[in-house]
């Protein structure tokens, strides 16, 4: 299960049925939950955790310190949850003081080539897409698709079952639900078939078309938008949903 050729350092802890490959890196201060198969040439560096069922992919380097000339060696983590596949030469950083750890969470996809930078946070069932890159303090939330070439500016949130065009330049936060396309970025509809895959019900796709049309089609600005979704659209999870990520967005959402 493990190969001679592998190096693992005396204190990292591994799991059960842990597979690990030729020439494989496994560095101090390491957990690596059960069932987890790490490939030939993959690094895991120090200060990071992966649970349980995760396949890391030849080359990857999972852990490694940040490229942000403010860290000055403070302990900081990599955690990522349980059945997670990040693909070849996908490169994960860990965090700095500013939040002290990069979160992945379960059931995510990283394709090749990715980079995940320090103090990201990626929620659960996420697909990245090949050499898509994520600056730091990207915040993902669940179920969002990043078409493959993306570059995600710092700080920037991408809200749940959002799906993104391939090849985009993302500098605002995207809000829930939505795609996002074009050049520049834009508001570009609603994720239905998304939306419908995941059983979401008629009524709880045309609110969230409701919604949208007033922020962005209705000719308010969109804090008189936002008034007029909480008078006229009656209340609900996927309603409240948006109004709480745009009203929590300090970078702005992305124009219509």
């Amino acid at each position: 299960m493990i190969s001679e050729l592998a190096y693992i350092h005396p204190e990292a802890k591994i799991g059960k049925d842990v597979k690990i490959g030729p020439f494989a890196v496994i560095n101090k201060n390491v957990i690596i939950g059960d069932n987890c198969i790490i490939d030939s040439n993959a690094t895991i560096c120090e200060f990071t955790q992966l649970g349980n069922n995760c396949h890391v992919f030849p080359s990857a380097v999972i852990g490694a310190i940040p490229q942000d000339l403010k860290f000055r060696g403070e302990v900081t983590w990599t955690i990522i949850g349980d059945n997670c596949m990040l693909r070849e030469f996908v490169t994960v950083h860990r965090g700095t003081a500013s939040k002290g750890k990069t979160v992945i969470g379960n059931n995510n996809l990283i394709m090749a080539y990715c980079h995940v930078a320090h103090d990201c946070i990626l929620h659960n069932n996420i697909i990245m897409s090949n050499a898509t890159q994520l600056a730091g303090e990207v915040e993902v939330d669940d179920f969002a698709i990043i078409g493959g070439g993306s570059l995600v500016h710092q700080f920037t949130h991408i809200g749940g079952h959002v799906m993104v065009q391939g090849g985009s330049k993302v500098n605002k936060d995207i809000p829930p639900f939505a795609i996002a396309a074009r050049e520049p970025i834009a508001f570009c509809g609603i994720n239905s078939v998304g939306l419908n895959r995941r059983g979401f019900t008629p009524e709880q796709i045309h609110t969230i078309q409701e919604v949208y049309r007033l922020i962005y089609n209705s000719g308010m600005n969109t804090s008189q938008a936002l008034i007029q979704v909480e008078a006229t659209v009656p209340a609900s999870p996927e309603r409240d949903m948006i109004l709480n990520f745009v009203k929590s967005s300090p970078r702005g959402i992305i124009k219509g």
